[in-house]
């Protein structure tokens, strides 16, 4: 059997009337195949083959072309999905015995499976995550596992290592904003006590001066009285007939006092009223004290969690206290923002720039590309494009460019010929223990060289 097909994974839809599925790809026995339902809340589920589950399910392979058909034990319903994985154990059960007969249908049988294997790898290798392939990170390591924990990029970026759980950096960015919140409640009541306690100082200052003036009166009148009561005397001694008029004189004086004791009493009142307000205005003034105290409390709490704008990681907060888990702070050496996990800074989001983007999920990575003459100046072993003076793609083995696949082409999709150039125009060494064929004529430039090792060999045609 040869293997024409990379296909390890197919997925369909359901539409509630279907319950058989191909799975068009060579499958070695019935064991090799791994048959998972998704519910349209992409909750998966292994099925059992033989089981008597909702979707377990039996399976046939064609003895010619190796291909499984699968039957649910009921139609699919309508939006579940099927994911069909090949599974094939990573075992060599082929024993060759020293001086027996080459038997070439077992020797392709162990290569079928071979490359089987290999495909259902590459299909797990596509599902993983991965580094770009210009990255010169090796070795990553990941943290053991934390439950309900955020997982972000240590120090030397050399793997990832468990930070605060989501609900504390929720907490944090909450106690934040109230604190905010707090404090601009608190400066807008300290404003108003403020306010009131001018406008009390002012009544205050009203009604001492109302009381001063009412005082003033009733000095006046008393001794208006005084001068009444004397005039009245002399009358009665000059003559009886001014004894009338000192009669009325003292009723007019008694009344002056009368007026003059009710001013005295008004002047006390407003004393009273005085002294009142004075002592609203000073508890005002304390009210607008405390204000004040908790809007500085409710800052001095906002600034112990968010730092402003630094140069590198601070170690103490902006009061030279230990530093609070959950704190941020912007980094303006690197333009990140970073936050504080307890025990060390990590950058609070990742950046997108450097990924190699795609066409779709299910479509292909966009190489870069440009010209011969636009190639890097400096490239390093690894490096990968597309050359439109070549029209094909190209990978830089450290020591020079070649072509990546490609293959035999031809008019009308005859794979028969495949081209080189036949000018060398860069010095080149065949790589330990490979051989090298060229069709020629070979011209070698001027400054360039080729280089065959001892015991390999280059043949020009």
């Amino acid at each position: 059997m040869t293997v024409q097909t990379e296909l390890r994974r197919v997925v369909q839809t359901g539409n509630g009337a279907t319950s058989t599925f191909y799975f068009n790809a060579p499958v070695l026995g019935l064991d090799d195949l791994d048959v998972y339902t998704v519910t349209t809340a992409a909750v998966q589920t292994l099925q059992t083959r033989g089981g008597a589950g909702t979707f377990d399910y039996t399976m046939t392979i064609n003895a010619s072309t190796k291909y499984a058909t699968v039957t649910l034990n009921n139609n699919l319903t309508n939006g579940f999905k099927i994911v069909m994985l090949r599974s094939t154990a990573i075992t060599q059960g082929v024993d060759y015995v020293e001086g027996d007969p080459f038997l070439a249908e077992t020797h392709e049988g162990a290569l079928d499976r071979l490359t089987l294997i290999a495909t259902q790898l590459q299909e797990q290798i596509d599902r993983s995550v991965k580094v770009v392939e210009t990255s010169t990170t090796t070795g990553i390591t990941v943290q053991e596992l934390s439950a309900n924990a955020v997982l972000v990029v240590n120090a030397g970026a050399t793997g990832f290592e468990m930070g605060p759980t989501p609900s504390s950096i929720t907490a944090s960015a909450t106690a934040a904003a109230a604190s905010a919140s707090a404090a601009a409640s608190s400066a807008s009541a300290a404003s108003t006590s403020a306010s009131n306690a001018s406008t009390s100082a002012t009544n205050a200052s009203a009604s001492a001066s109302s009381a001063s003036t009412s005082a003033t009166s009733a000095t006046a009148s008393a001794s208006s009285a005084t001068s009444s009561a004397t005039s009245a005397t002399s009358s009665a001694s000059a003559a009886s007939t001014s004894a009338t008029n000192a009669a009325a004189s003292a009723s007019t004086a008694t009344t002056q006092a009368t007026n003059a004791a009710s001013s005295a009493s008004s002047a006390s009142a407003s004393a009273t009223t005085a002294t009142n307000q004075a002592t609203a205005a000073a508890s005002s003034a304390t009210s607008a004290e405390s204000a004040r105290d908790a809007t500085l409390a409710a800052y001095d709490s906002f600034d112990d969690r968010y730092l402003g704008s630094k140069t590198s990681d601070p170690t103490l907060d902006n009061d030279g206290n230990a530093l609070v888990g959950g704190s941020l702070y912007f980094n303006s050496s690197s333009g990140i923002m970073k936050l504080y996990n307890g025990s060390a800074w990590a950058a609070a989001y990742v950046s997108g720039a450097g990924f190699v983007p795609q066409s779709s999920t299910t479509g292909a990575a966009y190489l870069p590309t440009g010209t011969t003459g636009q190639r890097d100046a400096a490239p390093a072993a690894g490096y990968i494009r597309y050359n439109t003076t070549l029209s094909k793609p190209e990978v830089y083995s450290g020591s020079a460019w070649g072509s990546v696949g490609g293959g035999a082409t031809g008019a009308g999709g005859d794979e028969v010929f495949v081209e080189n150039a036949r000018t060398v125009t860069t010095t080149y060494t065949l790589s330990t223990n490979k051989s090298a064929a060229s069709v020629g004529p070979i011209t070698i430039n001027s400054g360039a060289s080729v280089t065959v090792p001892s015991g390999q060999r280059w043949v020009i045609l």
